[in-house]
């Protein structure tokens, strides 16, 4: 089911190098590589940014404007969008830097409301 999801998401997508789903323990559920996303090491990379997922979870509750929903990072090579599933769980959808960042945000938005239940805690 969710290696399907990431693939219609990649699919639906223009620019889209890969998509993870991400536990907050920096360990992928699913992943889904193109060859792009393979050669730019896109599982380290999503990897590496639990980090960044952690700390905007955290300066949202200590700040008391609430929970993080979504992150964009835009980087020379590539730009990431992370969608958060539950307080431990999200996704990332890595696109080139031609990438269409709308499209891609709406399917993660999809992706969010039909993996809910999934990730309930």
């Amino acid at each position: 089911m969710f290696k399907e999801m990431l693939e219609d998401i990649i699919g639906r997508t223009e620019g889209s190098l890969g998509a993870l789903i991400m536990g907050t323990d920096g360990i992928a559920v699913e992943k889904v590589l193109g060859e792009a996303g393979i050669d730019a090491n896109l599982d380290v990379a999503a990897a590496e940014f639990t980090s960044l997922v952690r700390s905007a979870q955290r300066a949202g509750t200590d700040t008391g404007l609430g929970g993080l929903r979504e992150l964009v990072v835009s980087l020379e090579g590539a730009v990431m969008l992370m969608r958060l599933l539950s307080r431990d769980y999200f996704v990332v959808l890595a696109l080139n830097s031609q990438g269409n960042i709308g499209r891609g945000r709406f399917e993660l938005r999809k992706a969010e409301l039909k993996l809910a239940k999934e990730f309930a805690v």
